[in-house]
């Protein structure tokens, strides 16, 4: 399954082929056509592979905590800290990861990553203490991190992209009930190493991967820029479970970053992309968007099961439904998206966006609500496959690895925004 260049490029003023001279993107960071072409020789199959299974390892967590507490001999609250520390550090770790593409390049990523993932779910797999299990997920969810922007990077086009946006939501939609099964008939050991899975892309991508813009080695990297927004993230994660400190802290180190861009407009976060209106509205919008859809993904099943009255079985097996059919249907509009215009595309996104939150707050129908999510989750994939190819392709070539990876970083906040804001809304 291999696309070329010509098929799915998207008619867009900001498309890389449009934009190799243009003066608003520095004129003087040329794109090579060459280089561009080639990344169509990964077939986008092999990117979805490479990305989807951080998705389903996430998702296959929440069912099954109470089984290691109990096997562990702790507490569910201590428990928690294995998807805690999962969902931080892929958020954290997925800016270095788009800096050490575009140091050492797509092989040298995808083999330490891959590495990590190999030895997380081989510390998974023997931890019999909480741990080592914590660290075998770190490690986990690093490498992933890795992956998942490489594939996100190398996609190049909103068609392609769905591929990777809409596999990642079907299998995180199928990551829960895939965590019981294999919790139930073989082990949680086997639940949490369903990230494995991506190491079958691995050698594929690593074969067929083309040259990314790279850095060179030896320009003095940004310390003081990456500790900034490792810091920064890490504080909007923590606003869930500490609202006060974690805010201002993520109101310093934003300030901090601020005045660090403009003294190293080269730096860790380039002022390039950061000066980019294109680039800043399509990551506003996808964290947005993902923020609904989170916050839609813990309101609704408990709306269903404590208001309306459906019982375990009824409420999962209608919001699988809804985000199976939600994430498979953003597919289309990611393919489609080439042959709309830019404007149309965002209003589909922002009229369902702003539709969804509002008809599953005022509608009294619990079936509604499920709707609601389903529009929810497609809305967001498709906004993450669209926009993301907006968002590079708005920024200097050279940039692209930097743009794809704040983008995406974008996107992994509403995972931690929306499960906060469901705990402030009342059912």
């Amino acid at each position: 399954m291999t696309h070329t260049a010509s098929n799915d490029t998207p008619n867009a003023p900001n498309s890389l082929d449009s934009r190799r001279s243009s003066p608003a993107c520095g004129g003087t960071d040329p794109a090579p056509p060459r280089a561009h072409q080639r990344s169509y020789e990964v077939p986008a199959l092999l990117l979805g592979l490479l990305a989807t299974p951080a998705a389903l390892s996430a998702n296959s967590a929440t069912t099954t905590l109470p089984d290691i507490g109990e096997d562990l001999g702790v507490p569910v609250s201590s428990a928690t800290w294995i998807a805690t520390t999962f969902g931080l550090l892929m958020a954290v770790c997925t800016p270095l990861m788009a800096a050490l593409l575009k140091r050492r390049g797509v092989r040298a990523v995808v083999l330490a990553c891959a590495a990590l993932v190999a030895a997380g779910t081989l510390l998974v797999v023997v931890a019999g203490s909480l741990p080592p299990l914590i660290l075998g997920r770190g490690a986990q969810a690093i490498g992933g991190s890795g992956l998942v922007t490489t594939a996100i990077t190398l996609a190049g086009t909103p068609r392609r992209m769905g591929v990777v946006t809409a596999g990642s939501g079907i299998l995180g939609s199928l990551g829960p009930l895939a965590g019981s099964l294999l919790t139930e008939f073989v082990s949680w050991h086997a639940a949490l190493s369903l990230s494995a899975l991506a190491l079958l892309a691995a050698p594929g991508v690593i074969r067929t991967a083309p040259a990314l813009p790279e850095e060179d080695p030896r320009t003095p990297f940004d310390v003081v820029g990456a500790v900034a927004v490792m810091a920064l993230v890490s504080a909007l994660v923590f606003i869930p479970r500490f609202p006060l400190p974690a805010l201002v802290c993520a109101a310093v180190i934003a300030a901090v970053l601020v005045v660090h861009v403009r003294t190293r407009p080269d730096g860790f976060v380039p002022a390039a992309v950061w000066r980019t209106p294109v680039f800043l509205s399509a990551s506003v919008v996808v964290c947005a968007l993902s923020t609904s859809y989170f916050s839609l993904l813990y309101l609704v099943p408990r709306f269903l099961k404590d208001s309306a009255g459906w019982d375990a079985g009824l409420v999962g097996a209608g919001t699988l439904v809804a985000l199976l059919t939600g994430s498979a249907a953003s597919w289309l509009l990611a393919a489609f998206s080439t042959r709309m215009s830019r404007a149309a595309v965002l209003t589909v996104l922002l009229a369902l966006g702003a539709l969804a939150p509002v008809t599953a707050t005022v509608t009294p129908f619990a079936a509604l609500m499920l709707v609601a999510s389903g529009v929810s989750v497609f809305v967001s994939s498709s906004g993450q496959a669209t926009l993301s190819v907006y968002a590079a392709d708005s920024v200097p070539y050279g940039q692209r690895p930097t743009a794809v990876g704040l983008f995406t970083l974008s996107y992994q906040l509403g995972g931690a925004f929306g499960p906060a804001l469901a705990t402030l809304l009342p059912t």
